[in-house]
């Protein structure tokens, strides 16, 4: 049985934390991680109040080049995977 919903060891995780725009500075360290997983990435972020994603298949530069994407993201607090 392959467990597809599962981290596997080639995937790649970044997270911020207390920084403003963490999302973007998510989105980058995925980037630099890309080599990990290129299937699919999301990062999901926290406000203080709530948690804001999005998820994506393919490259993170597909998935986080989009001003409005990115301001869908609030928060400093930030965790991502590809």
């Amino acid at each position: 049985m392959i467990d597809d919903d599962k981290p596997h060891e080639e995937c790649g995780v970044f997270g911020a934390w207390n920084v403003t725009d963490s999302a973007a500075i998510t989105a980058l360290g995925l980037h630099a991680l890309q080599h990990r997983g290129q299937e699919a990435t999301g990062i999901v972020t926290h406000d203080g109040v709530r948690f804001h994603s999005h998820k994506g298949l393919g490259l993170v530069g597909d998935n986080y080049g989009d001003a409005k994407i990115m301001a869908g993201l609030p928060g400093a607090r930030a965790i991502g995977h590809n």
